[in-house]
């Protein structure tokens, strides 16, 4: 075992497997749902960046680079000045989402370096203009132009021409688990000497001001290169740092002056430091002040031309008299000679440099993206932050019936600058790229969000704090699956209590949707929204007037897929505790239902040989949304094999299952797609094989589903022919759109009308894998469509795969597909190794588009690059282990780390 996985093994062993410190800290608190005490709902405007670094939050803290205890107690970032900027870089900036003409977006240049599950070492990069931050310019020129124009971004601005800005990498390295070294490394890209002012900030939570019963915090100087910290939460702590230009102290409060116009009591206020150092306003006395909640030491530096300087700092439970004792830094290395080895023991052997760059940035984003998440929704339904009194707006408004939810924990993100919220369906398969590094907490993960703190009484998943009553797809059952089966190659063994108590949750979440959703108990579902934003030709979640109704093709698939996935959790449970063949049987059942639903109650179109959406109004004849795009492919998801053994053991289980088959036929029913190989490996689907035939002609089209990055999310064939439909008198339209989206629904931020979706993508390659595997070369399709190219299912998997993943490598001369235009900034020498993970990638060129550091389901081209791996297929493979980068070099191992 590595010194990583050591350190694992006994995070297993907790009741909560977490590192006490790690990158708890998020990115942007401004502008979230549980900081808006408004009226009327307008989280964007009710705390917005300009007001960030002066009013205290209520529900979190937020910092660049920085890190936490995991209650958020103490909070340590990195704050920064140019000496032109008019405030502080202390977190980064973005757009809300009525300034972004393609809704919110951070518009800053970071990059999450490296990261290990024990957080015992981290590297984070950050890249500071010299010149002015453009604030202004990019919210007016972003300002300025529409729907169909592409985003404003830093790089359009000129702010990083010529290199002139700072490379700011923070490392952070553990010498045990509450003794943390900062190394912080500011490199002068220009080629003159540039002013910087450095901030190293140790900060507290402010909970003192909206309970009285929390004792205030302290942190006090105890001489010039240390201070202590006092909080009755995490006992006493001490801050070391080397010798700098200044020290100053302030508190963690309001500037109420700035929000409400009334006098403060003090100088001492959440902002003071920008005053201090941009101005000199009050100087003296943060400099006199020997104690507070915010302290940082201050650096004031001049950089030379392609100088590099560096700044230690040690947060550490101990007193020490020399804690910067020489050698200390060895322990940078140390850290990161272990997470190689870590990395090398995780991911396949053999991979060319920058396969494997890929993949580790790739999991040290997932990893980055762990996040401190307090919401308790009564109480910030029933009271006031300080500033706006309870009002009837926010008590009977968004989430009001969420009453029961009461989260305070450590949760992956999807994006901690853009969506600083958990979402649960993309915390699912979150959490299959996360198995790869940490099946542990991965499964924690899972298991969190179905407990009683999150699940609602009726057995409703939470979707995200904008309204946790959106419905998203029901894949946990799948992801619980998923992370099952990785944990399994890993160790050799599989964790059955894991999957029981997934499965005991699952019921009741199972439940709810047979009888919110299913409400003419056909088996066909309505859904909702269902997680896919845009993809319809008007917004999905609407209620309809009068007897109207939506029957969703990919709800009803959805939940044949969740049956199926039950079954399967239920057979592998049973393989071990024969009481649960019973709900085997009883979801094999429900399958075989789902699947007549789909299959022979109109949502198959004979003509387009394609599943749709049903239109049902009261009278009429059903109207097909005759609308090709991934709701009509989510049939494919649901597919499992049954190996012969399981049906000899679980004899109770096949009797009943060939009744029922016997009586369904006998009785001329539906019956799915079942079919069984020369091992006598029972196959199921949803669909049957001659439709399943259909479906891949025009999802491997690339006149159509198929692109050079993957399956698009709608179908080509609209660029040409759109598709509308007239419904109460209004005319909806949709037709491709395969870049930034053009319409507002649901934010407007993201597109699911042509382009590129990861996750989407990954289901396709499993699925299409798993009916690979079963047919072999018993079935052959051509590839793509229409040239003449025939190979069976596993090399149509596998080029899927190459596809996607030839998103994120460089191609011959260097560029990156994802890129698109900016790839000359990351061709430049010392920038040719950094990826940014996309929520999405256009339909045509594959630029990536949203989030750009969606490395929450994003990540799972980790897992594609792993599977392909392990099959020796990787381009340019050469004999190396998975070490990447100048900075990523081994080191020596006999180097001591100090004590």
């Amino acid at each position: 075992m590595t010194a990583e996985h050591q350190r694992l093994a006994v995070n297993s062993t907790k009741e909560i497997p977490l590192a006490q410190w790690g990158p708890y800290l998020s990115e942007r608190q401004w502008g979230t749902v549980r900081e808006d005490y408004s009226t009327n709902g307008d989280a964007w405007h009710y705390l917005p960046f300009d007001q960030s670094h002066y009013r205290v939050y209520r529900w979190g803290e937020d910092g660049l680079a920085g890190i936490s205890d995991f209650f958020q107690n103490l909070c340590f970032a990195v704050a920064l000045w140019n000496g032109k900027d008019p405030i502080l870089k202390e977190r980064l900036f973005g757009l809300g989402n009525s300034q972004g003409n393609h809704g919110e977006d951070v518009k800053e240049l970071y990059y999450y370096l490296d990261n290990i599950p024990t957080h015992y070492y981290m590297e984070y990069l950050y890249k500071y203009p010299q010149q002015e931050f453009p604030y202004d310019l990019l919210r007016n020129e972003n300002g300025k132009r529409g729907r169909n124009d592409p985003e404003y971004e830093i790089l359009d601005t000129g702010v990083f021409d010529n290199d002139q800005y700072f490379d700011i990498v923070v490392s952070y390295a553990k010498q045990s688990a509450q003794d943390i070294f900062i190394r912080i490394e500011i490199k002068n890209r220009y080629t003159k000497a540039a002013p910087l002012y450095v901030l190293p900030t140790l900060w507290f939570y402010n909970r003192w001001q909206y309970d009285n019963s929390q004792a205030k915090p302290s942190i006090s100087l105890l001489n010039k290169t240390s201070v202590g910290v006092k909080n009755e939460r995490i006992g006493n702590y001490y801050f070391y740092f080397q010798p700098s230009t200044d020290t100053l102290f302030t508190e963690n409060e309001t500037n109420f002056e700035k929000v409400t116009g009334v006098p403060n009591e003090t100088i001492f206020v959440k902002d003071a430091f920008h005053d201090a150092i941009i101005s000199g306003k009050n100087i003296a006395q943060l400099r006199a002040k020997k104690e507070g909640t915010k302290f940082a030491p201050v650096y004031k530096m001049n950089v030379a031309a392609g100088e590099t300087k560096t700044i230690y700092c040690r947060l550490s439970s101990k007193a020490m008299d020399n804690p910067f004792m020489k050698g200390f830094a060895d322990v940078f290395k140390k850290r990161k000679e272990e997470a190689n080895e870590y990395y090398a023991a995780i991911l396949p052997q053999g991979m060319n440099e920058d396969m494997a760059q890929i993949q580790r940035q790739a999991l040290a984003g997932l990893l980055w993206s762990k996040q401190y998440y307090h919401f308790d929704v009564e109480t910030w339904l029933t009271t006031s932050d300080g500033i706006t009194p309870v009002n009837d707006g926010k008590k009977y408004g968004r989430d009001s019936d969420w009453k029961h939810l009461k989260n305070q924990d450590i949760i992956s993100m999807p994006d901690k600058w853009e969506y600083p919220w958990y979402a649960a369906w993309d915390l699912a398969f979150q959490c299959i790229s996360m198995a790869v590094a940490d099946p542990t907490f991965a499964k924690h993960q899972l298991l969190l969000i179905m407990r009683e703190w999150y699940m609602k009484p009726d057995g409703q998943l939470p979707a995200y704090e904008w309204n946790f009553s959106d419905v998203n797809p029901p894949v946990h059952a799948w992801a619980a699956l998923q992370v099952y089966a990785i944990e399994k190659k890993q160790t050799g063994r599989g964790d059955i209590n894991f999957l029981k108590r997934a499965f005991q949750k699952l019921l009741i979440n199972f439940t709810w949707w047979i009888n919110r959703k299913d409400r003419n108990g056909n088996n066909i579902f309505e859904g909702g929204f269902l997680g896919l934003d845009n993809i319809g030709v008007f917004n999905r979640s609407f209620h309809f007037p009068g007897e109207m109704q939506l029957e969703q093709a990919d709800g009803t698939s959805w939940m044949g897929m969740y049956a199926l996935n039950m079954l399967d959790m239920a057979l592998e449970i049973a393989m071990v505790d024969i009481s649960f063949e019973d709900t085997a049987t009883k979801f094999f059942e429900h399958f075989v239902l789902v699947a007549e639903a789909l299959n022979e109650h109109g949502l198959w179109n004979e003509e387009d040989k394609f599943f749709y959406d049903v239109l049902c109004v009261d009278g009429s004849a059903p109207m097909p949304l005759r609308i090709q795009s991934i709701v009509g492919l989510t049939s494919l998801f649901a597919v499992s094999t049954i190996e012969k053994k399981v049906l000899n053991k679980l004899t109770d289980f096949n009797k009943r299952m060939n009744w029922f088959e016997n009586y369904r036929k006998k009785n001329k029913k539906f019956w799915p797609n079942e079919e069984r190989s020369d091992t006598e490996e029972t196959l199921l689907s949803l669909v049957p094989k001659e439709r399943l035939v259909f479906l891949l002609q025009r999802m491997l089209d690339e006149e159509g589903f198929l692109s050079e990055g993957g399956i698009r999310a709608l179908s080509k064939y609209h660029d040409k022919n759109p598709y509308s439909v007239k419904v109460e008198g209004n005319m909806y339209t949709i037709r491709y759109d395969p870049g930034d989206s053009t319409s507002d629904m649901f934010g407007g931020n993201s597109n699911w009308r042509g382009p590129v979706w990861i996750p989407i993508n990954f289901l396709i390659i499993q699925s299409i894998r798993n009916f690979g595997n079963f047919y072999k070369d018993n079935l052959l399709v051509e590839y793509p469509t229409r040239s003449g190219n025939r190979m069976n299912l596993e090399q149509v998997a596998e080029e899927l795969t190459k596809r996607v993943i030839s998103l994120f490598e460089k191609d011959s001369e260097g560029n990156r597909r994802l890129y698109g235009d900016y790839n000359w900034f990351y061709k430049l020498p010392g920038n040719e190794h950094l990826v940014l993970f996309y929520e999405y990638f256009h339909g045509d060129n594959g630029r990536g588009l949203g989030a750009s550091h969606q490395t929450g389901w994003t990540a799972l081209v980790a897992e594609l690059i792993s599977e392909y791996g392990k099959k020796g297929r990787l381009p340019d493979m050469e004999e190396q282990p998975a070490i990447v980068t100048e900075q990523q070099q081994s080191v020596n191992t006999n180097e001591p780390v100090a004590e």
